[in-house]
Parts: structure tokens; sequence; C-alpha cells
């Protein structure tokens, strides 16, 4: 790294550097385990099975200020679709090209900087600070923050406020703030039939024929109409199989997956009952597994969207959007608690591509968003 490179920069280069595909960590939490450490942080190392992530705190005051992340990236791609090496950081007209410079490598760098100046400047500030650092975001997602806030739970330890480092913005740094998601329920569907011969229909029973109207209903219910801060519930089919690649078979089975992304209107009690009524009411033979991938949180007012709003106006001189579009994301695990939670983050718009990158102004940016909340929560 340049002996010109800014705090910020070298901690994002050092991090990047090391190749932490999900679920590997590739020994980027010891980096952020040793600067913490310095800053008087206690440090608990929690691994599950293939997983490793740590939970850090300053003082054991309230209230608890968590800034909250994830260390494993996805994997490169193609490498030759890669202008440069993705885990050989490289600064091509001011941003930072690498996987993991988006999301969320650079984020974490923000972080650990803000901390860093913040502790400087304020030795004696009030509450606490805390890290919730994790190695399976990208992956599963069952023994990462999931296991770490169940952890804190059983013992009575809560976050009252928590930035997780999700990339959320979309043209330039702090001009999204996700103060909430939509939860996601997925339905795996098998539809029993009886296998025949297509000339002799009398003898079968199309699982496809029987399902295709409950199917179309379930396409077509208004689940609900959204509010102030979520769009209505939106039901998707994204994978569906049946038969034996033959022209002259019925199949015997419908296998059909189906995916709801809901609103705060909704619980997922609600979405089992009202799609089992349609598909009880269509006379089906069926099976069906349902997933919970997590529960839709909102955090629409409090302290930290305050502070948030706060410290991102005075670093950009404009207001952010706050919104809850987009996938599930760790703030989910973190919500259970009733933790006011929000999503601050680098630009969104190479995360997962070739060539994922950030611009490095909006890491010193972010930094001072960071800082500015934690002075807006804390001092």
């Amino acid at each position: 790294m340049s002996n010109t490179d800014s705090p910020v920069l070298a901690l994002a280069k050092d991090l990047l550097q090391r190749q932490s595909v999900t679920p590997e960590d590739a020994g980027c939490q010891q980096v952020m385990i040793e600067r913490l450490k310095a800053l008087g942080f206690e440090i608990e190392i929690m691994v599950f099975d293939d997983t490793t992530n740590f939970w850090a705190r300053r003082g054991n005051q309230a209230p608890l200020f968590t800034f909250a992340g994830h260390t494993d990236v996805v994997p490169s791609g193609p490498i030759e679709q890669w202008h440069t090496p993705p885990f050989e950081p490289t600064i091509i007209d001011g941003y930072l090209h690498a996987r993991g410079a988006a999301d969320m490598k650079g984020s974490l760098a923000c972080m650990v900087v803000a901390v860093e100046r913040f502790i400087a400047a304020h030795p004696e500030h009030t509450g606490s600070i805390a890290f919730l650092i994790t190695s399976d975001e990208e992956g599963p997602f069952i023994n990462g923050t999931t296991r770490v806030i169940d952890t804190l739970m059983a013992r009575d330890e809560i976050i009252d406020m928590c930035i997780v480092g999700e990339p959320s913005s979309t043209d330039h740094v702090g001009d999204v703030i996700k103060n909430g998601r939509r939860g996601s329920i997925t339905g795996d569907l098998v539809v029993k039939g009886v296998q025949g011969h297509v000339a002799y229909p009398h003898l079968a029973k199309n699982p496809i024929h029987q399902a295709m109207p409950a199917l179309s209903e379930l396409a077509a219910t208004v689940w609900d109409n959204g509010n102030d801060f979520f769009p209505p519930t939106s039901f998707q089919i994204p994978n569906i199989a049946a038969g034996t690649g033959a022209s002259n078979v019925v199949p015997g089975e419908l296998q059909v997956q189906f995916n709801l992304r809901f609103s705060t209107e909704l619980t997922d009690t609600d979405i089992k009952r009202r799609a089992h009524a349609i598909l009880d009411s269509h006379g089906l033979d069926y099976d069906i597994k349902w997933t919970l991938n997590g529960n839709p949180f909102l955090t629409s007012e409090g302290l930290l969207i305050d502070a948030v709003v706060k410290a991102v106006k005075a670093v950009n001189h404009q207001p952010a959007q706050l919104l809850t579009t987009g996938g599930t994301s760790d703030g989910r695990f973190i919500a259970r608690m009733g933790s006011q939670v929000v999503e601050l983050g680098p630009v969104n718009a190479t995360i997962h591509k070739v060539n994922e990158c950030v611009n490095i102004a909006d890491l010193e940016k972010l930094t001072d968003m960071y800082q500015k909340t934690l002075e807006n929560c804390l001092v």
C-alpha cells in the first residue's frame, strides 16, 4: 500500500487482499480485533461450526450502539472478466477495485476508523460501543449474526441502536438510508397427481392442470396494500418443474417454488393461512414446506434515525431518502431484539459483479457519517 493512503483506504486495502470467500474469514476479523483491542474493546470470538464471528464491546452503560457487518464475500466469478485481480485491491480513476470493496469491507474500514477518531475526541463518551462481525452473511446465514444474537439475548445483552454497513446507497454515498426491510417467506409446494399415458387421460390425473387455477389465484391475490414505509406484498414463482421429458406421459407430480416479500401489514402466519385456504379450495392433494427467511422490520423513529439523518445531511449537505426496498439483510436478526436498526453503506451498483468497486471519496464521507452519528448518539 502507498505511504500516502489515508487510514480508511489503508485498512480497506488490507481487508480486501484477504480471500475471504464465504464462509472463510481469511484473517480479516483478526485485523479488526487488533485495532479494537487498542481502543479498549473486550473481544469475544464466537465460532459456530464453519463460521467465525466476533463480538467486541467497549463500556457497560446504556445505550449500546453497535456496528454490524460481515467479512465474507461472494466468489469472484470469471477471473478473465476482471480488469484487475479480484483480491489485489487496485485504484483506477478514484475507485478502489476488488471483490468486497462495496460489499462490505469498505464499510468495515470506515466503521473502525470512525470509532478510532470518535474515541480519540470523546474518550469519556456516554453509553457503550460494540461491533458484531460475521463471516456468514453471503452464505446460508445459519451460523453467523443470528447465532450471535441468540447468544446475546440469552444473557440479556441487548443492542439499543445498530448501523449495518450494507451497501445501501444508489448514486452516491448516503443518498439512501435503509430503515427497514421486507420479510421473505418461501413455499416449496408439491402437487400430487397420477402418472399415465396422455392418450388415456381418464386413467391419469394431471397435477399441472389441477394446480394452475390455484397458482393463478395465488398470483392474483392482493395480499395487502402496503403502508407508508412498505410497498404491497409481492408473490412470485421463481421455479416450477414437472414431467419426465417425454411428450406422451402425464406427470405424477408438480413442484412449484414461490416466494413472498411481505410488509409489516402481514405476518408469516397470515400468509400460510391464506395460501393453504386457496390451495384447499381447489381440492389439491399437496404437501408444502415453508421457509421463513426473515420477518420484516422497520425503524420509523427514534434517536438512531434522527442521528443518522442529521449526520448524512451534515456531510452531504442534502437529505437522504429513507427506504425499505431491496432484499433481506442481517438487520432482520438484530431487529429481533427490538433494536433500532438502519443500513448505511456505499453505492451498491457493482456488488456481486465482476470489477466490483467503491468510490474512495465515498469511503472518506462514510467514515465522517459514522463518526458524526456516534457523536449525535453518545455525546
